[in-house]
């Protein structure tokens, strides 16, 4: 598979897609995310898997989102994400509110191309009396009454993510970061940045193959060194916690935020290595 630009694999995500990112120490391609913000992408659904920060608090402030279904958008140690509460206040995005075990459990079934997923768990919630389009029915197997939640499967559009390789038949690795392995499983297409060129094929590799996505799974790659930052990655580097507290002061006002946007989204970054 022949490696794209970043600006090329931002312009393979149609607006309008619903897709789906991981949380923050999961992989999360924020090199991928500024591109999508530099190309103005509208109307993204946005899944996060389960739950999201920095990078759905800028596509939300970029105005490149129309709604999000989250367990959570919290830009954890540096408090609240700005740009996301603030869309919420005033209504300018539609919010899903879920979970985590729902979220997992509908992409799970989309993975295996079951229609629902049945759990338990969430009954009784005020997530559950909310959302018309989950079902609680009577355990059929069962010769009580046993109450099960079913939630429908989720097929994102798209799974956007960061891997630690790639190698030359298309194959990523990301180790022990399952949820990003379901995603791409589920996802109708599934385009993801990666940190290094793998000489070998990692899916024939013992000490990889475990935690490889094979070509299969994957429409385009993208090389992106230090692609997660400021976010951590993968034991790899440390989060910019300068720079995450930065901008959370700063994305607290329209102002503060367009600044940021220009420094250091609008303008291509040379990310030290």
């Amino acid at each position: 598979m022949e490696p794209l630009s970043i600006d090329e694999l931002a312009s393979r995500i149609p607006d309008g897609s619903l897709l789906a990112i991981p949380k923050d120490e999961g992989g999360v391609t924020m090199a991928a995310t500024r591109a999508l913000i530099r190309r103005e992408a509208r109307d993204l659904r946005l899944l996060c898997v389960p739950t999201s920060g920095l990078q759905a608090d800028l596509l939300i402030g970029a105005g490149c989102a129309a709604s999000i279904e989250c367990g959570a958008v919290t830009l954890d140690e540096q408090g609240l994400a700005p740009r996301f509460r603030t869309a919420a206040e005033t209504g300018t995005i539609k919010i899903i509110d879920s979970t985590c075990p729902a979220i997992y459990a509908a992409l799970q079934a989309g993975e295996k191309g079951s229609p629902f997923a049945a759990l338990r768990g969430v009954i009784g919630s005020d997530v559950a009396r909310n959302r018309d389009d989950w079902k609680i029915i009577d355990n059929p197997f069962s010769e009580s009454r046993d109450p099960v939640l079913l939630v429908p499967a989720i097929r994102p559009d798209i799974a956007l993510f960061h891997a630690r390789f790639a190698d030359r038949h298309g194959n990523v690795w990301v180790g022990n970061k399952r949820e990003v392995i379901i995603m791409a499983h589920a996802a109708k297409r599934t385009l993801a940045t990666y940190e290094e060129f793998f000489e070998g094929d990692l899916a024939a590799d013992p000490g990889y193959a475990a935690g490889t996505i094979a070509a299969l799974y994957l429409d385009g790659i993208a090389p992106a060194k230090k692609g997660a930052w400021p976010l951590a990655f993968a034991h790899f580097y440390d989060a910019d916690n300068a720079h995450l507290s930065a901008y959370a002061k700063a994305a607290r006002t329209d102002e503060g935020f367009a600044r940021y946007l220009a420094e250091y989204v609008i303008k291509q970054l040379v990310v030290a290595r």
